[in-house]
């Protein structure tokens, strides 16, 4: 029997082994064993098959249980299984830009609104900044990883001495510096409602 998340699924198989361009409904069909016009019982177009596979790769991002921890730390842990859900599908992960179903998220948002320690008036641009770091850090990484190169490219110190010394210098891996960037965005917030300077212009 098909389903419309079963024939998602097959979908974001054939995208993980293909790549998204060459993804086809003939080759979902054969990966389910059935006619391509099988699938038109639950998909008006390829467009909404896509839709679906976006959905799913959210569904797939493990809850996170509650813990002690800080709510910086919580989110963070959110926002590093978030990041390795896509990657898991480097070649698929363009599609969460394209189909992007915040309507999924909600209860998320209620969650992290709930839990947020800081100001209303901030809790937007908190939740708005970590989102966005979240998914394009996952994109740059996903299209790099798709396309099997670095994501930074090699750095020639003698065209580019700043950039290769910071290079040089930075003591993280890719994982570890997702991380170690939301620690510094999430201090510098702390920060700022610490010494009253929300609202102002920083000099």
């Amino acid at each position: 029997m098909i389903s419309r998340s079963n024939a998602a699924e097959a979908a974001l198989e054939v995208i993980d082994e293909y790549g998204l361009e060459e993804l086809s409904l003939a080759l979902v069909a054969k990966k389910l064993s059935v006619r391509p016009p099988s699938l038109y019982h639950h998909f008006k177009d390829k467009s909404e098959l896509l839709q679906e596979v976006s959905r799913i790769m959210l569904v797939k991002i493990p809850a996170m249980a509650a813990t002690g921890d800080s709510f910086e730390e919580r989110i963070i842990a959110r926002c590093v299984a978030t990041r390795q859900a896509l990657l898991r599908h480097p070649n698929a992960a363009p599609l969460i830009l394209r189909y992007f179903p915040r309507h999924l998220l909600l209860a998320a948002y209620e969650r992290a609104a709930s839990e947020e320690p800081y100001p209303t008036e901030i809790q937007m641009t908190v939740m708005d900044a970590i989102e966005k770091y979240t998914y394009g850090a996952a994109l740059f990484e996903a299209s790099a990883r798709a396309r099997n190169i670095s994501p930074m490219p090699p750095v020639d110190a003698a065209k580019y001495p700043s950039l290769a010394q910071a290079v040089a210098d930075n003591p993280y891996d890719d994982d570890a510096l997702f991380v170690e960037s939301l620690r510094l965005f999430l201090a510098g917030v702390r920060a700022r409602i610490a010494d009253g300077t929300l609202g102002q212009p920083i000099t």
